[in-house]
């Protein structure tokens, strides 16, 4: 009780400057007198008062805590935690140096102390490093998927693992379209990560982020899927992108993308960063797609495209009114191949494609993604709408030859004719019925840049079209309007 009293004295003299000018003593007692005089009124204050410190007292006094639960300390286990998991699945999740044979003067990043001294690099160095993540997905025969970026041009691969042991590895393949690469490395006691379904993924999900941002080593951050099916990031590519915004930095490319539960649901890839950092958008590409591009470079060392021998577009509101159908999803035939598989199956320009292998096609994206890393001489089965009645074709994926054969991208242009114009190509002439024209060019288009990368001359547009893989996007105007025109 006595520290009670004490500590009411020191909160009044916080508050009130009156009490410390009468000392700690407090003020005078009144005279003995004067309390004899003062009547019943002044013994039935007094009782008042007392009353009124018996109820502080009760009031201030703290109940007894037990002895087992510290105020100032929660306990650990009321708090949600990701140790646990995270304890299992990061020994998975691996460091990348590439040596690259580039030429240190075409990295900018060689000119920086603070990267130099990082790397130990000597003042005459002639090679390139960079630093990225890999995921281990197969421990017995060592298989590492990481992103084509991270190994491009790679003279020499190390592998780093969360134990500090190092190895070279060996790269199996890589795929450019899907920036998926698949090393291999001589290692036991291994541990590697089990896929998830990516396909099962919803927004709003929580995920983890697993990499090795700046070289700093392993790091993980945690967030949300943001969306799915995100597309249009590299219009070369094949692209069905995770959106999340776990904070992914360079660095983190090749690294995992995990959910709360430790299932490997994509490998991160990209970011928007118009900073140079995270600004909470980066991107992965979904596990399902990346073990599909796996499964071929384990079989032939690199992706064999298929084709079924369409050209498709979204199916919109507007054109599912004038289809008169319920679908809100899907891809509409826009122009069947002649001698093609879908046109030996019997499809026609205006079906509806709605399901792959009893799979729902989302778009023309969606479906592209599909038929192009199936397995070339494999069979699939599709579902589409026909006059608003569905029907089931099965068909055989066949190779696509334009695909796999990228140094000659300039035959998809065949019957046009380029001339140079005032620091611009213009189409002089599309021949009818040409590849060319098929594609949609016509003469007097002036062509301003391929896959967004500018040019201004003829000889430039062919070293970009050869160079160009997978799709190719011309951007053009086309009667003072810019039009982006894509040839598959």
């Amino acid at each position: 009780m006595r520290r009670l009293h004490v500590g009411l004295v020191l909160v009044g003299r916080s508050q009130n400057r009156g009490s410390d000018e009468a000392g700690p003593e407090g003020p005078p007692a009144a005279p003995k007198e004067d309390l004899k005089n003062s009547g019943p009124n002044m013994t039935t204050r007094s009782s008042k008062y007392v009353g009124v410190f018996a109820a502080l007292v009760l009031i201030l006094v703290p109940a007894p805590l037990p002895a087992a639960r510290p105020q100032s300390a929660i306990s650990a286990s009321t708090q949600p935690s990701l140790a646990d998991v995270l304890e299992d699945v990061t020994p998975a999740v691996v460091n990348i140096a590439v040596r690259s044979r580039a030429s240190a003067e075409t990295n900018p990043l060689y000119n920086d102390p603070f990267f130099r001294r990082y790397f130990n690099l000597p003042e005459q160095q002639q090679q390139r490093l960079s630093a990225g993540s890999g995921v281990i997905v197969d421990a017995d025969k060592g298989y590492i998927l990481t992103n084509h970026h991270v190994v491009a041009d790679a003279g020499e691969i190390a592998v780093t693992l969360k134990d500090r042991r190092r190895f070279t590895a060996e790269l199996v393949g890589s795929d450019e379209a899907t920036d998926i690469a698949l090393l291999k490395i001589d290692a036991d006691k291994l541990t590697a990560m089990p896929f998830g379904e990516s396909g099962a993924l919803r927004v709003g999900d929580s995920v983890v982020a697993i990499g090795n941002p700046f070289g700093l080593g392993q790091t993980v951050t945690s967030g949300i899927v943001s969306a799915l099916g995100r597309g249009g990031i590299n219009v070369e590519g094949y692209e069905d992108f995770i959106q999340t915004d776990a904070s992914i930095n360079p660095g983190n490319s090749g690294g995992a993308l995990v959910t709360t539960d430790g299932l490997l649901v994509g490998v991160n890839t990209a970011i928007i960063a118009p900073t140079g950092g995270n600004v909470g958008i980066g991107f992965a590409v979904p596990i399902a797609m990346a073990s599909a591009v796996m499964e071929q470079l384990i079989k032939h060392g690199e992706v064999r495209r298929g084709r079924i021998g369409i050209s498709v577009q979204d199916l919109t509101p507007d054109l599912a009114e004038a289809l008169s159908i319920a679908e809100s999803y899907g891809a509409v035939v826009g122009r069947v191949e002649q001698d093609s598989p879908a046109a030996h199956a019997g499809l026609q320009a205006g079906d509806v494609i709605i399901a792959v292998n009893n799979r729902k096609i989302t778009g023309s994206a969606d479906l592209r993604n599909r038929i192009g890393l199936t397995h070339v001489g494999s069979e699939v089965e599709i579902e589409f709408l026909r006059d608003r009645v569905r029907k089931t074709v099965t068909m055989r994926i066949e190779a696509d030859e334009t695909i796999a054969n990228p140094g000659s991208m300039s035959s998809r242009l065949e019957g046009a004719e380029f001339q140079d114009a005032a620091g611009n190509v213009v189409v002089s002439s599309v021949e009818d019925g040409s590849a060319a024209a098929r594609s949609g060019l016509r003469a007097g288009d002036v062509i301003v840049a391929v896959n967004r990368r500018p040019i201004s001359t003829v000889a430039e547009l062919e070293t970009a079209l050869k160079n160009a893989g997978g799709t190719i996007a011309l951007d053009l105007f086309r009667a003072g309007s810019k039009h982006v025109l894509l040839i598959r």
